[in-house]
C-alpha cells in the first residue's frame, strides 16, 4: 500500500495554485460595538459609483437624483438599497407573544408572501416601488439598483426599467492545455451523523487517492490535482450542544467525529492538496465569513503541506482559473426571501447583483464591517459553487458586457447523496461522482 502510494502520488499531475482569501480573514479586526448600519453605507457606496458610471450609458439623457429630489410625474433614474417589506418574515417579538396568539405560528418553507412590496432608500430617504417591472419574488433586502421611472400621485414611484450591477469583469480564461486535469468538489461528509456511510466515504477516498480499481481507473485519479471540501464536514449531534456545561463522556463523543475526519483527511492529504471550509455545523464561528476551521483540530492531517484549512466564502486560482465558492448558507438564505426556479438561478442572480450575500446582515449573520463589504464581487470566476445542497446541478452561463462565462455548481451533501462533483480544468466540463454502497436482493 505504501509503494503504491508513492507511485500514485509520483505520477500525480501538478497545478499552480494561488489563495485570494484575503477579503474574507477578519484577521486583527476587532468589534467595538458598531452597528450594521455601516456595512450598507459601505455597500451603498461602492456599488452607487459603479451604477453611475453604467447608468451614463444606460440613459445619459435622463436626470440622475435621490429620493429626497424626486418630482411627481418627472422621469429620472434613482440609485439606493432595496428593502423588501414581509409579512410572513419571522420577528423576534413573535417568540414572546406566541403564548397569547389566537394566530398559529407556522414555520412555512419559504416567507414569501403576496401582499410583499418593495422599498428604495438611499441616505436622504425612502419610496415605495410600483409597477409590474419590479418584481418583490425576484428581489431580497440589501440589494443595489438604479431604477428608472417616475414619482406617482400617491406618491409611489412607478418602476419603468430596472438597471443591475451586472457580471463583473473577467481575468481571461487561460488558451487550453492538452493535458484534463481535475478538481475535485465535496460537501457535507457529515462524518460522525447518522446519514454518515463509512464505506461510502472510504471508497471516495479511495478512488480519488488512487487506491481503487484498474490501471486506467488509476491513471485518471493521477490526473486529479486538487480536492475541496465546502462544509458541514462534522456531524456533532445536535441534542449535545445546547450551551450545558457537558459532561467528559459527552465530550469525547464530540470529539470522536472529529478525530474520525482527521483520519479521513489524513489519507487525502497524503497524496493531494487538500481545501476544507467551515459550514453552517463545523465548529467555527456561525457568521459570516467563517474562518478556517483550526489546524489543531487536525492533528495528523495539518502536518502535510498539502492541507489548507480555508475561509467560507472560499475564493482561490488554480492554473489561473479562478474558483469561488461558498458552504451554501448564502443560497439557502435567498431561498427563503425569494423565488426561483432552481439554486442556479440564485447563484447567477448573486453574480448579476456582484454580490454574495446580500441578505447579511438582515437575515443572515455576519461580521459587523464598518468600512468595506467582504461579500462585493470584484472579479467574475470562471467556477462558482456552493455546497451542501440537496441535489448535483450545473449549467454554464455566458452573460455580461465582456461575454464572460461561468460554470455554476450546485454540490450535493454527500452524506445523503454519495456524490462528489469533478470539474476538468481543461475546458470546465464537470460530471458527478457517485458511490453507492446498496447491494440489490
Amino acid at each position: 500500500m505504501g509503494m503504491d502510494s508513492e507511485k500514485n502520488s509520483l505520477c500525480r499531475l501538478q497545478c499552480s495554485y494561488a489563495s485570494l482569501d484575503e477579503a474574507f480573514e477578519i484577521g486583527k479586526e476587532t468589534y467595538r460595538g458598531q452597528q450594521y448600519s455601516q456595512i450598507y453605507f459601505a455597500r451603498l457606496h461602492l456599488m452607487r459609483t459603479l451604477l453611475y458610471s453604467l447608468v451614463s450609458q444606460w440613459k445619459p439623457q435622463t436626470p440622475v437624483c435621490t429620493v429626497l429630489g424626486l418630482e411627481q410625474g418627472k422621469e429620472c433614474v434613482i440609485v439606493g438599497t432595496l428593502y423588501k417589506h414581509m409579512k410572513l418574515k419571522p420577528c423576534i417579538l413573535d417568540e414572546y407573544s406566541k403564548e397569547r396568539s389566537a394566530v398559529p405560528l407556522v414555520r412555512p418553507h419559504n416567507f414569501m408572501h403576496d401582499d410583499d412590496y418593495l422599498v428604495l432608500e438611499d441616505e436622504s430617504g425612502r419610496v415605495k416601488l410600483g409597477g409590474d417591472i419590479i418584481s418583490p419574488s425576484v428581489f431580497v433586502t440589501g440589494i443595489v439598483v438604479a431604477l428608472h421611472g417616475k414619482e406617482t400621485g400617491a406618491g409611489d414611484f412607478s418602476v419603468l426599467e430596472v438597471l443591475e450591477a451586472g457580471l463583473p469583469p473577467q481575468i481571461e480564461f487561460p488558451l487550453k492545455s492538452r493535458e484534463d486535469k481535475y478538481i475535485v468538489l465535496v460537501s457535507g461528509l457529515n462524518v460522525g451523523s447518522s446519514d454518515s456511510n463509512p464505506l461510502q466515504l472510504q471508497l471516495f477516498i479511495d478512488h480519488i487517492t488512487g487506491h481503487l480499481g484498474d490501471e486506467k481507473e488509476q491513471s485518471i485519479a493521477s490526473q486529479i490535482v486538487h480536492v475541496v471540501i465546502a462544509g458541514n464536514s462534522i456531524g456533532i449531534p445536535r441534542g449535545l450542544v445546547n450551551g450545558q456545561n457537558l459532561a467528559s463522556k459527552d465530550l469525547s463523543r464530540i470529539a470522536e467525529p472529529i478525530k474520525e475526519l482527521d483520519i479521513l483527511l489524513n489519507q487525502i492529504a497524503a497524496g493531494l492538496p487538500l481545501d476544507i471550509m467551515p459550514g453552517p455545523n463545523d465548529p467555527a464561528n456561525f457568521s459570516l465569513p467563517q474562518q478556517p476551521l483550526h489546524r489543531c483540530l487536525f492533528p495528523g492531517s495539518a502536518a502535510y503541506n498539502t492541507f489548507r484549512s480555508c475561509t467560507n466564502p472560499h475564493s482561490f486560482e488554480i492554473d489561473n482559473i479562478r474558483f469561488l465558492g461558498t458552504s451554501g448558507q448564502n443560497v439557502d438564505d435567498l431561498e427563503k426571501y425569494s423565488d426561483a426556479k432552481d439554486k442556479l438561478e440564485f447563484m447567477e442572480r448573486t453574480l448579476r447583483w456582484r454580490h454574495l450575500a446580500p441578505t447579511a446582515p438582515n437575515t443572515l449573520g455576519c461580521y459587523p464591517y464598518t468600512d468595506s463589504d467582504p461579500f462585493f464581487i470584484e472579479s467574475c470566476p470562471h467556477v462558482y459553487f456552493v455546497g451542501n445542497q440537496d441535489k448535483y446541478e450545473s449549467r454554464v452561463i455566458k452573460a455580461g458586457s465582456e461575454g464572460q462565462f461561468v460554470r455554476l455548481i450546485s454540490v450535493p451533501k454527500f452524506s445523503e447523496s454519495g456524490v462528489a462533483v469533478v470539474v476538468n480544468l481543461r475546458d470546465l466540463e464537470c460530471h458527478a461522482l457517485s458511490f453507492g454502497t446498496q447491494f440489490s436482493s
